[in-house]
């Protein structure tokens, strides 16, 4: 499908301007400068109850301007303005559907495997692509085989204002499990900036639906065991955006799933020497048990007794300002 024009879209809601409401990304002309193909581009946008952030991530996928585009929305069932949204976009949809499903990466791979894209990734209801992300990827960029492709991500708050920019540096498997020096030292791959071989995707099997906090880390490094190349390209692509109803905001399940899938992913690497396998393991342990002591010394004691991350995590940052004010 041929991205359609802002024109041809909804009106969007009233008071809603800048992108992807009132502006759109250039568009790339109908083949390549050799007069070939554009690599069909396919996206998947999971969703359930997000019907407070879905339309802006709708308009900033149709609206990129690329030739050969194929989106797909899967709703798990959602209760609220969800569907009813969807159903505006649909003559722009390759398919969509809302049912129950069994989670956020089932419904990814069910999409991803119904998808006929040389390419794709995934975009979650609440996130974005950047204004032109496909079209500058495209045009200065290209596409190789076996490549995994990240760009810039910013992060956004509820209203989309952009709060930071992030530039991953995991270049290696050993980089993606040094998670104390690479991983949460800001060398970390958000999501959204993320562009995969759609057959690289169905060749590891895609997600592993028994993870739910961290399944998108596991994914990057069953890509550096098939092989792939993780090339950094320094364009503005995804936008990440943070409010208090994000899974990742359960910091105590997410970090050790984390530690656990790197530990994981560590001892089936056939390209560490038993040396370095064994000091990776060794590191992760003792990351885990002062990550711990650290949790439960602060406010972790107040998710041990059952309060919501919502209400945790505001009182976090009010206490890590305090501290550092008082240093």
């Amino acid at each position: 499908m041929r991205c359609p024009k802002l024109n041809d879209l909804p009106e969007p809601p009233r008071g809603k301007i800048g992108w992807p409401w009132t502006e759109e990304s250039g568009r790339l002309p109908d083949t390549t400068f050799e007069g070939k193909p554009w690599p069909r581009i396919s996206i998947v946008t999971p969703s359930f109850n997000q019907g407070q952030f879905i339309e802006e991530t709708i308009r900033s996928i149709l609206l990129q301007g690329y030739p050969a585009l194929e989106y797909l929305i899967l709703d798990g069932g959602s209760t609220d303005n969800s569907v009813e949204i969807i159903k505006k976009y649909s003559p722009w949809l390759s398919y969509w559907v809302s049912e129950p499903d069994a989670g956020q990466s089932d419904s990814i791979n069910r999409g991803l495997k119904r998808v006929s894209g040389d390419f794709a990734t995934w975009i979650n209801s609440d996130d974005l692509f950047s204004k032109n992300a496909l079209v500058e990827h495209a045009s200065r960029i290209g596409f190789a085989p076996d490549t995994v492709y990240l760009g810039n991500c910013s992060y956004i708050d509820v209203t989309g204002k952009v709060l930071s920019l992030h530039r991953g540096r995991v270049q290696s498997l050993e980089d993606l499990v040094r998670v104390k020096t690479v991983w949460n030292a800001g060398g970390h791959i958000v999501q959204p900036e993320v562009l995969f071989p759609h057959e690289l995707f169905l060749t590891v099997a895609g997600l592993d639906c028994n993870n739910h906090f961290t399944m998108d880390f596991d994914l990057w490094g069953k890509f550096f065991l098939a092989g792939a190349t993780f090339q950094y390209t320094d364009i503005p692509f995804g936008m990440f955006r943070e409010h208090p109803d994000q899974k990742i905001n359960d910091v105590l399940r997410t970090t050790e799933s984390l530690l656990s899938t790197a530990a994981q992913l560590a001892r089936v690497a056939g390209c560490f020497s038993q040396e370095t396998r064994k000091e990776i393991l060794v590191d992760l342990d003792d990351y885990k048990e002062q990550y711990l002591k650290d949790y439960w010394r602060g406010t972790g004691r107040l998710a041990k007794i059952g309060l919501p991350p919502m209400i945790v995590n505001p009182i976090r940052r009010v206490r890590a300002k305090l501290q550092k004010d008082v240093r």
